[in-house]
């Protein structure tokens, strides 16, 4: 929980830019007015509004309902499939073992 981008300094800076970018989309400033409240050239200003509005759209996306898939780790899958091959191996060879004993039983009625 120690990421920097989640500090309250980086919230606050991330807010301001927030805003801004809504000041200009809504014409209340120009574009090169908040770059130089920024303290960045009008291209970089663009450039993060584009990213902001493209994060604002995927954030508004639809999403299926409910909780969001738990994320399994690759050891974990691997070992999850590990068990399964195990447990099929193990299925086959208590078949196996129930037609030898059958077989034997045979064996024993024929003798």
């Amino acid at each position: 929980m120690n990421d920097p981008k989640s500090s309250p300094p980086q919230q606050a800076l991330a807010r301001q830019r927030a805003q801004l970018i809504m000041q200009v989309r809504s014409g209340l400033l120009s574009a090169q007015e908040a770059a130089r409240q920024l303290g960045i050239s009008r291209k970089t200003y663009y450039k993060w509004e584009r990213r902001a509005l493209a994060a604002m759209v995927e954030a508004l996306g639809n999403r299926e309902a409910g909780r969001p898939p738990l994320v399994i780790d690759a050891e974990k899958q691997a070992l999850e499939r590990q068990t399964r091959e195990l447990q099929a191996k193990l299925e086959g060879l208590e078949q196996t073992e129930q037609i030898r004993q059958r077989l034997e039983q045979l064996d024993k009625k024929k003798a």
